[in-house]
Parts: C-alpha cells; structure tokens; sequence
C-alpha cells in the first residue's frame, strides 16, 4: 500500500466485463487489502456456452444468469457499477464513464468480450441474429416459435403453409449446437403440440463457408458430427460463401435458399473497447498483449478473454471459456505479486507468464449427441451419449451458484424424461422478417452480391 499524509492508501483496481474473465479476477483478488470496482452494461454474468439452450427453449434466462450483484455480495472490498466505459487515459491512469464519471486506478482489467462479426454487413444483423447475449437469445427463440405458430395459423386458414427452412450461416460450434437443437424441438417436442401441422417436417441447413464444419476439431470428429446432424434431418453445405440475406432467403451467389428464419453463426470480432486504449491491434480488433496479458508499455493494464491476443507456440488462444477463466485467475494472482512487492514482500512469481491449459473441446449436437476431443485428463476423441454426458456434466459444474446447478439439472432431467420444453414463450413483437400472410414469405429476390468469407464461430 501505498502511502499519504502518514496513512495507507489501498490499491484500486477497476475490472470492466463481468464474463468469465472479469467475475473470475474479482474473486481471486476479493482477499487481497486492495479496493475493487467491477463495471459492467448488464447486471448479471451469463454463462454463454448454454445460451443456444434458452434460445432453443430448453432452458429460461434465469438459470444461465445470475446478478453480478448476488455472486461478489459477501466480497465486502468489491463494488458493482452498472456503467459503460467510453474512454481511456492510459498515462493518467483513468477510465471516463458513460455517466460522465471519471474513474483513478492502479490496475486495470479489460475483459469485455467480443461481439457479432458480419464483415462489412451490419445490415444483415436485423435479418440474421447472432448468439451472444440473453438478449440474442430470446430473439431468436421468438423467431423460432413465431415460425411454427404463423405456420399453424396459415394452414387452418388456407390449407397450405410454406416449408419451415431454418438457415445458420456458420458451422462451427455455435451453429452446429443451434442447427441440433432445432431439430430436436421441432422432432421430439413440438410433434403433439400443433394440430394442422407436423413440426418434424421443418428442415434445417447449415452453410458453412469453409470445406468442413467444426474446422477447429480433428477430421474424425468433424465427420461423427456431420453423421449424427445427419440422423437428426440437418442438412449441411461446405464452401457455400453467403453473398445476400434478405428477409426470407439467403443468397449464394446468384443462388437464393428460401429461409424462414436464417440465423447467424459466422463471425465474431472483439469489443470495440479495445480501439480506445491506442495501443496496437490484430485484425479482429483484438489487442496484442505480451505473456503476461499487458498491451506494450502498459504493466498496471491487463486484457483478458476474447478481447485479448496472445499467442502460444505461434498459435493465438481461442476466445472460447476455458481460456478467459484461466486469463482471469491468472491475472488475479499476478496483482497480488505486484501489489505484495510493492508493500516490500517477496513478491516471487513475478516472472511467470500466462500459459493456457487446454484441457480440449467439445460440442453438444442434440439429444445424446456431441463430440468432445479431450486432452485433459486423458486424451480421447468421444463422440454421441459419452460425449454428451461428458459436455452435460461439465457445464452443470462451471456454472455459478448451487441454485442455477440444481435448477438446470431438474430442467434437464425433466425435459430428457418427459419430452416436454418448459420455456417456450414467445415475447416482444410478432413480426418475423420475410413472412407474408398471403404468400408465406416475400417474393422479390435481390441482386447477388460479392460473396462474404465467413468465420465459423
């Protein structure tokens, strides 16, 4: 500590994100005699890997999410400010807020994320949601059910309704997760719902701009998975390069694929809070840390999680969970180093660098379905009921607060035994892009354009 006018001054640190990375920092610094400010636009941390699950319906908003309030409440040091960063003073060592507060620190931890990519499209995001935030999800699961409901109503009305065709544009994780559970519901939960038609007639298709899906898995499990959306009615097309979306169809080229809804799953690129530090970027707006997640010439700023760009044996850590938790932890312990040499301590460890523990990958499919390549603590390559068991297990455990474990494993349980979807609600508007109440979805195709090459994410 610090000291002035004969007494200690305690050290402030300000965290901006309360994700993975952010919550993760806080607690491991909650011990430490240092005074901490956690800001954050939302009031809760949302645990993003289980998101598809609330847009699909399988699981509400509140289990996922907890207030950012209730996990640091009995951390007395720790503040919450629901509040924006909207400009940084590196060299005063200052944070300027959207509500016109000007915050002082002594470190500084950046964790705030990434957000949708379209590549130059940003027109598309109001046709094609991404999956991101509560907020994203809750949209596209009133897309999804508005469809199977408009369908209903057209066919007691005219005899007839369009095809159900649900598009994602993207074939990595998170499209593959929201390809399967579309299916799922449509096969397996919706079936005795309607009375005019047969949810188990929707098709889904994935477009993935590159020649496989899951291109960050090795090929064997890349094909299990193509195998298993196979047997739940997914349809898949590689080195389909989307060049249009408009509302009720994607264009590949001079190609249209009629969609009643598209979804997106294509591309991230970070905060844009990064662009306000000045301080050099990749092209993903990214900033470039060294091993100990400092931007140059800045050792009291940290970056964590998606936001940050560090690179291990030449290869940049992925901006998935994993690595945003361990970046947290770790940046945790490095401030009680620095801030126990400051104070005459030891202070050792100072000259450890951040090292990703990949412990492996793995994505959920559907129903007993997923594919897992495991590295830690054996090294395997699972696929189908052991993959899920392994993917269900896991992410009950990651989740914080006793209550949202044992609310999803009910929810899960419940919904696996009795095929019942307990969060279908629909909320907000009734409008659905693309869908006429005559014709069943728009019928003026636009012109192609120059094809997008598209990320999977």
């Amino acid at each position: 500590m610090a000291m002035a006018n004969g007494r200690q001054v305690r050290k402030r640190i300000i965290i901006i994100g309360g994700g993975f990375a952010g919550i993760n920092a806080a607690i491991g610094l909650a011990k430490l005699p240092v005074d901490i400010t956690l800001i954050d636009r939302k009031n809760h941390y949302t645990f993003q890997p289980l998101l598809y699950q609330v847009a699909l319906a399988v699981l509400s908003p509140a289990e996922i999410a907890q207030p950012i309030r209730s996990i640091l409440r009995d951390h007395r040091n720790i503040e919450v400010l629901m509040d924006e960063a909207v400009n940084f003073d590196l060299e005063k060592r200052r944070v300027d807020m959207k509500t016109g507060v000007q915050l002082e620190y002594d470190y500084l931890i950046l964790a705030t994320g990434s957000t949708h990519s379209y590549f130059g499209r940003d027109d598309w995001a109001k046709l094609a949601p991404g999956l991101k935030t509560i907020e994203d999800a809750t949209e596209i699961r009133r897309r999804v059910l508005l469809a199977f409901e408009f369908a209903e109503r057209q066919m007691q009305e005219a005899g007839t309704h369009p095809p159900l065709k649900f598009v994602i544009v993207g074939g990595g994780p998170t499209g593959v997760e929201l390809a399967g559970a579309i299916s799922d519901i449509a096969r397996l939960y919706m079936t005795r719902d309607f009375r005019h038609i047969n949810p188990a007639d929707a098709q889904v298709l994935i477009l993935e701009g590159s020649p496989a899906i899951l291109a960050a898995y090795p090929p064997d499990l890349q094909q299990k998975a193509v195998d298993q959306l196979a047997k739940l009615g997914v349809s898949i097309r590689t080195g389909a390069h989307v060049s249009d979306i408009q509302p009720g169809y994607v264009m590949i080229g001079s190609e249209r694929i009629d969609a009643t809804v598209t979804l997106w799953a294509a591309g991230v690129q970070a905060s844009p809070l990064g662009k306000l530090l000045h301080v050099p970027l990749d092209r993903r707006g990214c900033v470039i840390v060294d091993q100990f997640l400092n931007p140059p010439g800045h050792p009291d700023v940290f970056i964590c999680g998606d936001l940050a760009h560090v690179e291990e044996k030449g290869t940049q850590v992925p901006g998935v969970a994993q690595p945003a938790i361990q970046m947290g932890i770790y940046t945790a312990k490095r401030i009680a180093r620095l801030v126990a040499r400051e104070q005459g301590s030891d202070g050792s460890g100072l000259s450890e660098p951040f090292h990703y523990f990949d412990k492996g990958d793995m994505a959920t499919i559907g129903r007993k379905a997923a594919v897992a390549n495991i590295k830690w603590p054996f090294h395997g390559h699972w696929s189908g009921l052991p993959a899920w068991m392994v993917w269900l297990f896991i992410h009950i455990a990651f989740l914080i607060g006793f209550r949202n474990r044992l609310a999803v494993f009910r929810q899960w349980a419940w919904t696996y035994l009795s095929f019942e979807d307990g969060a279908r609600l629909i909320t907000g508007s009734q409008d659905l892009p693309g869908w006429d109440s005559e014709y069943g979805r728009e019928q003026n195709p636009a012109p192609a354009e120059a094809a997008v090459e598209t990320k999977s994410t």
